[in-house]
């Protein structure tokens, strides 16, 4: 695929052949309690000695004080500036140990190994970084390329349904933004019987076709957010209020919510939408959101990375295959997009 970014059918062997070629001064591992069962031992036999830093799954672990246990950890094993950290694990993990090995004696390399649907397709391509603080999402983070991404589809058999399903919001993203035929390939088919091999190929090209053109996020970029503002939004909210979404339900709500504000201005047909709308509740359902909560989402999205003062800035899909982004909406538009989800 790339220098760094590897299609693995033996992940251990290939992540093997690479440290021997790099000779890190020392070595550490970091997982979560999932992929220290159901990941990390099919690796571990193969590294050198090393270290494993083990911390709790989830998004709501992904914050500053999880932060300060791995560099606490990273320091305690004296770790420097020659020393590479492997990350194990989907895309909170990625996400969280990419930023504390960037930000770790002003950075060290990292080798990521995504181990979900999510983080394959999506978090572990693109160098972005960063935690959540505050409950928004991703709102603390920087830039920085893995030295290694090793993309292994086995261990999506590890993976519960709903980390699946929830993987599969990205993909169809990626159809739906630069690719009509793939999304006309994905229509015909239900999550399980999906081509997944093709799939994850195509999401990582597009991602990685997108980010090498604007790697900083500056125009072309922005089009990976498509369903990102009000899905956001959504799962910040639910979070906050006690109440778990997976990221990709959320952003599935994402995609359908600003489906309907891409018609409501003219910019996809009424038939794309219709088709969007329905396949993507057919395979995710909606998330639960009562009578009165719009106006909140709508506030949150007020705090969304892609805005510009005080202006709610979207990506809408101008058409299947094609996305404009920096498409201003308002706080009324979330709301109503919003009130026309929870009804479909």
């Amino acid at each position: 695929m790339t220098d760094n970014i590897i299609f693995s059918a033996d992940p251990a062997v290939d992540i093997r052949q690479y440290l021997q070629q790099k000779r890190y001064s020392n070595l550490a591992v970091l997982v979560d309690n999932n992929t220290a069962e159901f990941c990390y031992p099919g690796i571990r036999t193969a590294l050198p000695p090393h270290e494993c830093i083990e911390i709790r799954s989830g998004e709501e672990h992904k914050n500053l004080e999880t932060c300060e246990r791995i560099w606490d950890k990273m320091t305690a094993q004296q770790l420097d500036r020659h020393s590479a950290l492997i990350i194990i694990g989907g895309g909170v993990l990625g996400d969280m140990g990419g930023f504390c090995a960037a930000t770790y004696k002003r950075g060290i390399d990292f080798i990521l190994v995504p181990t979900t649907l999510l983080s394959q397709v999506d978090a572990s391509i693109g160098g972005k970084l960063g935690i959540d603080f505050q409950h928004f999402k991703n709102h603390i983070g920087v830039f920085q390329t893995p030295a290694l991404t090793v993309l292994h589809s086995g261990f999506l058999d590890t993976l519960p349904a709903p980390e699946k399903r929830s993987g599969f919001a990205e993909v169809i993203k990626h159809a739906l933004i630069a690719d009509a035929p793939v999304w006309e390939e994905i229509r015909k088919y239900s999550l399980d019987d999906q081509p997944w091999p093709m799939l994850l190929e195509h999401s990582v090209k597009v991602k990685l076709n997108v980010v090498r053109s604007d790697p900083y996020e500056k125009g072309l970029r922005k089009t990976l957010n498509a369903g990102h503002t009000i899905g956001h939004a959504v799962e910040t909210f639910l979070l906050q209020s006690g109440r778990k979404v997976l990221h990709g339900e959320a952003v599935a709500a994402g995609l359908v919510c600003e489906a309907y504000l891409a018609r409501e201005k003219g910019m996809l047909h009424g038939k794309d939408f219709e088709g969007i709308k329905t396949y993507v509740l057919d395979v995710f359902g909606k998330v639960r959101i009562e009578t009165g909560e719009e106006e909140a989402i709508a506030k949150l999205a007020m705090h969304d990375k892609k805005n510009k003062e005080n202006r709610i800035l979207c990506v809408l899909l101008d058409g299947i295959g094609d996305a404009k982004w920096d498409c201003e909406i308002s706080p009324d538009d979330v709301k109503k997009a919003l009130a026309f989800y929870r009804s479909a």
